[in-house]
């Protein structure tokens, strides 16, 4: 640790000599400056920067009250010890008002200086340790911002022991999405379009998981990961994960539709989304922060989101998640045989609350239950329902494979 640094402040050079010496008698302390009044003390407190200011009251040119109150408006907060001979009240309670840390009275008792000057250097220590911990809250919070939503980054800024980011096993839900077409739109777009498109989608879409408290673990392109129940346990984090999905669906439809009046064709963005056990943690050392999550549970959400291309949705839901959320809105997809994988997996499409109540719904989870039953009249049921609702993509899908001479509900994602 560095010397701490003093100046002087006394119209008596005599004072001045004898502080002088007594301070640098001691191994630690140093002074860096010494002035003969207030308006020179002022002048070398701002080129010299001490840390501790030893002064008088009476001085010419300014005194050391007002000397004090021109310290306490500037920028740098320097501790200030009196020592006068003035040791009345009204002085003592002035100096402490205008931000004096101490006042001795003159003639100095060296043994009280010392004293003094120990406690007001601890003081300045707690003060320094103290903006350290600000400005490393500050850094923090600026870094965990661009993951956690603004209340989890604050919290785990304010204290960094909240939170272990080591790598641990926990139960999640997780989501993945991708904006369909957008490498091939990205080759024809001028970079004073896809800056502005890209960004505003973002930063929209990260409000949107921030919302719902959720954890954005990784931003590829256009494409974002999304972890919830981590860093911090959320006990509802399916409900959270779903309520999300819809949230994000609706906000990138929307977008979509702006872009699409100004001529850029901007696919539909796709959405998977799952829950079960993960590592996640703070993965790459100390110098990059990287929060995310690995395991199947992680591969299974990436491949859900792939399979809406086949499917024609938007959003497909894992039946493991849809049976975490109580009361969950939805209807089934089918029984997807994922990518790398043997055994069939049940996905749903979450529906909103007006959506599921819909004639369109009722008519299709009626032709789904005959798939499931392989009822012979399936065919009919699905192309009624297409003839009825022909904005119905997955309906069509699955009409589309009946056709083909596909059975049931398992389905082979390729």
């Amino acid at each position: 640790m560095s010397a701490v640094q003093f100046l002087i402040a006394d119209d008596h050079e005599l004072f001045r000599r004898t502080a002088r010496s007594f301070i640098e008698s001691h191994p630690d302390w140093q002074v860096c400056g010494e002035a003969g009044d207030g308006i020179e003390a002022i002048e070398k407190a701002k080129r010299l920067r001490p840390q501790v200011i030893l002064m008088d009251i009476n001085m010419p040119r300014m005194d050391g009250l007002t000397l004090l109150q021109k310290l306490q408006e500037g920028e740098e907060k320097i501790s200030t010890i009196i020592v006068s001979a003035y040791g009345d009240m009204a002085n003592i309670r002035s100096a402490m008002n205008r931000g004096a840390f101490d006042f001795l009275i003159k003639p100095i008792d060296f043994p009280d200086l010392e004293a003094t000057i120990a406690k007001t250097i601890r003081h300045i220590q707690v003060l320094r340790e103290a903006r350290e911990r600000q400005a490393a809250a500050e850094r923090a919070h600026a870094s965990l911002s661009r993951y956690f939503s603004p209340n989890l980054a604050q919290r785990l800024a304010a204290d960094s022991e909240a939170l272990d980011l080591r790598g641990q096993r926990r139960q999640i839900a997780t989501l993945f999405t991708d904006i369909a077409g957008f490498t091939t739109l990205v080759e024809t777009l001028e970079p004073d379009v896809l800056g502005p498109l890209l960004n505003g989608y973002l930063v929209g879409m990260t409000d949107v998981v921030f919302a719902h408290d959720g954890t954005v673990a990784k931003i590829i392109g256009d494409a974002i990961h999304v972890l919830f129940s981590a860093p911090t346990e959320q006990p509802n984090h399916a409900e959270r994960a779903v309520s999300c999905a819809l949230a994000l669906d609706s906000y990138a439809q929307v977008f979509r539709d702006r872009w699409r009046q100004n001529g850029i064709a901007l696919g539909v963005t796709r959405i998977g989304v799952h829950a079960g056990p993960a590592i996640v943690g703070n993965f790459g050392g100390g110098r990059f922060f990287d929060y995310t999550a690995y395991g199947d549970t992680i591969n299974v959400t990436a491949r859900l989101e792939t399979a809406n291309k086949q499917l024609g949705t938007r959003i497909c839901v894992s039946a493991n998640l849809a049976k975490k959320v109580q009361e969950f809105r939805g209807r089934p997809v089918g029984d997807l045989v994922l990518r790398g994988k043997s055994e069939a997996l049940r996905a749903f499409e979450p529906l909103s609350c007006e959506q599921c109540e819909s004639d369109a719904t009722d008519s299709y989870v009626h032709a789904f239950a005959k798939l499931e039953a392989t009822d012979p009249s399936t065919i009919a049921s699905f192309a009624a329902h297409v003839g009825k609702y022909p904005d119905d993509p997955l309906a069509g899908f699955h009409l589309k494979r009946l056709l083909n001479g596909a059975t049931g509900t398992r389905i082979v994602m390729d």
